[in-house]
C-alpha cells in the first residue's frame, strides 16, 4: 500500500475486535476464553502478563537467523523524515503515479538480548484514506503459525497472523480502530511477541508508545 515498504495492502488476521481483520483470506485467531490457561512458557507468554523481553537469550537462534538483516526503514531516495513525534518519525514519499505524498509513522526496534532480531513498525493510511493500519515487518524465519502477540503495559491485547512474506521479511497488518488507538494513547510501552520455532521461548520486542497518538493525529 505504501511505497515505503514496497508492497500492496495485505489482509490480516487477529484475535480481538480491535485487533481485527475484514478479509476472510486469513481467518482470525480465537481469543482465549476467560480463565483458560496460557500455553507453556516455552512457546507463549502467560495470559495478561507481559512477556519477558530478556528470555529469548535462553534459546539458540535457528540456523541462518543471524544472516537475516534487521528490517529497515525506507531506502528510497524520495523518502524523507517530515517530522518527529516522541519515539516515532513521520516518513513521507510520493509513490509512482500518486498525486501526493504518502506518509507513515515509523519506529525500528530490536530485541533487548537478540540484536539480530528486530521489527519495523509503521502506522499509515490506506491509499483511499478511509482507514489506518498498523504494519509490522518481522525477519524471515519467524514461525508463521504462532503469529504475533501484542501486549500494552503488561496487558494481553491479542494476536494476529502474518499475512505473507517477501524478500525483506514477513508482514502483519492490523486495522487501527478507536478501541485499539485508545489503548495505544493510554499506554507507555507495547511489546510484540514472536517465535522462530514451536519449541523456542517467545521473544518479546518492546516498542515505545511515546508520541504515537500525537503522530497518528498528524498523519495527512
Amino acid at each position: 500500500m505504501l511505497a515505503l515498504f514496497a508492497c500492496t495492502t495485505l489482509p490480516l488476521a487477529a484475535s480481538m475486535p480491535a485487533y481485527a481483520q475484514s478479509t476472510p483470506a486469513t481467518p482470525p485467531l480465537p481469543e482465549r476464553a476467560p480463565g483458560e490457561d496460557a500455553p507453556a512458557a516455552s512457546t507463549a507468554p502467560a495470559e495478561n502478563a507481559a512477556p519477558d523481553t530478556g528470555n529469548a537469550g535462553e534459546a539458540a537462534p535457528p540456523s541462518g537467523i543471524e544472516s537475516v538483516p534487521l528490517p529497515e526503514g525506507p531506502d528510497d531516495d524520495t523518502s524523507m523524515v517530515r517530522e518527529n513525534h516522541g519515539a516515532w518519525s513521520m516518513v513521507c514519499d510520493q509513490p509512482p503515479g500518486a498525486n501526493g505524498d504518502q506518509c507513515a509513522l515509523m519506529q525500528n526496534v530490536i530485541a533487548d538480548d537478540r540484536p539480530e532480531i528486530g521489527l519495523s513498525i509503521a502506522v499509515l493510511k490506506t491509499a483511499d484514506r478511509q482507514s489506518k493500519l498498523l504494519r509490522i515487518l518481522a525477519p524471515l524465519g519467524v514461525f508463521l503459525p504462532e503469529g504475533m502477540g501484542l501486549f500494552v503495559d503488561g496487558v494481553n491485547i491479542g494476536k494476529a497472523y502474518y499475512s505473507r512474506c517477501y524478500f525483506d521479511g514477513c508482514y502483519v497488518e492490523v486495522d487501527i480502530d478507536d478501541d485499539l488507538m485508545k489503548i495505544f494513547r493510554a499506554g507507555k510501552e507495547a511489546v510484540f511477541t514472536l517465535n522462530f520455532s514451536v519449541d523456542q521461548n517467545t521473544i518479546g520486542i518492546p516498542v515505545d508508545l511515546d508520541g504515537l497518538g500525537e503522530g497518528y493525529d498528524a498523519l495527512p
